[in-house]
């Protein structure tokens, strides 16, 4: 092989590597340009200058399931942040970046969740989900669980394809109360909008819902990820619209799902199975939705770790992409 030939073929590789533009001629971001992306979109809003983000001129923005044009929702409520507690997962493949941070919105502590899509170099859509945490979940929103944001050492990795494939398992295992249906670790811990919801129960004394009262005696002791699924205790969601898990991130094996709960609310009992301390669950609400972002941190092809953002909308609301 000549040196011409040689030198042909090592420039080939390395334009191959680079991911830094498609066949098509359009701009890709790696890795380290799509967190930069969603940390100068943040200061952006702190700004509320849509001009410092490279926005699309056909952008298009959904806040909390309603569509808004740039400069609305965020863009003026915004009043400081993030803060230390960050969850930035890029995706190269399908270049997006999403995940959950805590800053400020008119002046008090908001939770937010968020999707920013890129196309060419540019956002080409930008989705925010905020919850008002209550005041007693604050000091779970201060720092990020450490392991959420490990690296996983290669030989525990699952590939990109593996944690979507595994992040939508979930939503199966919760819609159809089959704690078998997803993988998760024995150590899986779920918490919602700053509060633990699993593990959950245990002995009196454990931990409970902060402000509420003390749990009375139980032979059960804590439900972890999969046996609350199989108690039933999930049986009043209806169904489980809108999925959209197409955010992964090899590297720290987190992944990030969009959803849609919705809750008819037809049945106000529900039958909870192997807990000797109780036979039903009472559900005394009206109908209502719970557009929602899980981020999942997976390794070894396990569930260790998921933190959720939820808000509450009207029974059967669009997701605002309709």
């Amino acid at each position: 092989m000549n040196r011409k030939r040689t030198a042909w073929l090592g420039a080939a590789v390395l334009v191959a590597l680079s991911g830094v533009a498609s066949a098509s001629g359009e701009k890709s971001l790696d890795r380290a340009a799509l967190i930069k992306l969603a940390d100068d979109y943040f200061a952006a809003l702190v700004a509320h200058d849509p001009r410092k983000v490279p926005l699309a001129s056909d952008i298009k923005t959904v806040e909390n399931a309603k569509r808004i044009a740039p400069g609305e929702g965020l863009w003026k409520t915004t009043t400081g942040g993030p803060t230390e507690f960050k969850i930035v997962v890029p995706d190269t493949v399908s270049q997006q970046v999403g995940g959950i941070l805590m800053m400020q919105s008119d002046g008090k502590p908001a939770e937010v969740g968020f999707r920013l899509k890129v196309v060419n170099g540019k956002i080409t859509e930008a989705e925010h989900l905020i919850a008002v945490p209550r005041e007693q979940s604050l000091p779970n929103l201060q720092k990020v669980r450490p392991a959420m944001l490990m690296e996983v050492p290669y030989e525990y990795r699952d590939s990109r394809g593996r944690l979507l494939h595994i992040a939508k398992s979930y939503y199966d295992a919760l819609d159809l109360n089959n704690g078998s249906l997803a993988p998760f670790a024995p150590d899986c811990e779920r918490r919602e909008n700053g509060m633990r919801t699993a593990p959950n129960g245990g002995a009196v004394g454990g931990a409970g819902i902060p402000g509420g009262p003390q749990r009375p005696p139980s032979l059960v002791g804590m439900h972890d990820c999969k046996s609350q699924l199989d108690s039933q205790a999930m049986a009043y969601i209806t169904t489980i619209d809108n999925r959209r898990v197409t955010i992964a991130d090899e590297l720290t094996g987190l992944a990030v799902g969009f959803s849609h709960f919705r809750h008819d609310m037809k049945q106000k009992e529900y039958r909870i199975l192997n807990d000797p301390s109780r036979e039903v669950s009472t559900m005394n609400f009206n109908p209502f939705d719970l557009p929602a972002l899980h981020v999942y941190k997976i390794w070894g092809g396990q569930i260790h770790e998921i933190e959720a953002i939820g808000f509450m909308a009207p029974y059967n609301s669009p997701s605002g992409w309709e």
